[in-house]
């Protein structure tokens, strides 16, 4: 059998403040360290042993997956970093936002699949081309603002020419992205419409396991977890961008 786990980062410090983070380069915040502890010791009690891992460029991504395969004793597997795993609304509090457009527009915002929020100014310092770990990416690739359609188009090149294909000579995968960059790679994997992909919720830091038969495949995908402290967890997320 082969796998690929989904794992979304730990919760960060504007998730803490329900705050939109987009390519911010936010840390994780003291909770969300330890969801990415207890995902590690989870997937080590499951018996998961690694071959390889991908994360993006998102520190929140990268310090979650260090303490998962530290947890695992693996730190030494090979680790690839590209931007295109990265998760535009950004530094806008979730609920404030909700009060000002309603939640309705902050949902479509959130949770459409081609209607994207207002872009960044290309002048805004928080613009993706200011930013040197991006100097090799070509400036028409860089967002400025980003629908889930955009994040599908961005993934999945990635996904498919590299991702994917390394289980032709390996077994287990660990993917540590973000929200949106993840749930394109599900809504691919599964073919979710891109009605249906609005109500899916992933929650910080649970592993989200794919399992593929030897042709590659999909035959099972689950969370590992308690079922009912995870299905709180996605109402949790469903819930942050209402106004209060």
């Amino acid at each position: 059998m082969k796998r690929i786990v989904l794992l979304r980062h730990g919760e960060s410090l504007w998730n803490q403040e329900n705050k939109f983070t987009g390519w911010t380069d936010v840390d994780l915040s003291p909770k969300g360290i330890q969801e990415a502890i207890k995902a590690g010791d989870l997937l080590k009690e499951k018996g998961f042993v690694f071959d390889k891992a991908y994360t993006s460029y998102l520190k929140r991504a990268i310090k979650t997956q260090n303490y998962v395969l530290d947890r695992l004793d693996q730190d030494w597997i090979p680790v690839e970093k590209n931007w295109r795993l990265n998760g535009a609304l950004q530094g806008l509090n979730k609920s404030t936002t909700a009060a000002r457009y309603g939640d309705e527009q902050v949902l479509i915002w959130r949770r459409s699949y081609d209607i994207p929020a207002p872009a960044l100014s290309p002048e805004d310092p928080r613009n993706p081309r200011f930013d040197p770990r991006y100097k090799d990416v070509p400036p028409a690739l860089l967002p400025e603002t980003e629908s889930l359609k955009d994040t599908v188009e961005r993934i999945l090149p990635y996904w498919k020419e590299e991702i994917f294909p390394s289980l032709t000579h390996i077994d287990q995968i660990l993917v540590t992205a973000h929200g949106n960059s993840l749930r394109g790679i599900i809504k691919y994997l599964k073919n979710i419409s891109d009605e249906d992909i609005v109500g899916l919720n992933l929650p910080t830091a649970v592993p989200y396991v794919f399992d593929f038969d030897n042709d590659l495949r999909l035959i099972n995908d689950y969370f590992l977890g308690d079922p009912e402290e995870i299905k709180k967890l996605m109402e949790a997320v469903a819930k942050q961008g209402q106004k209060k």
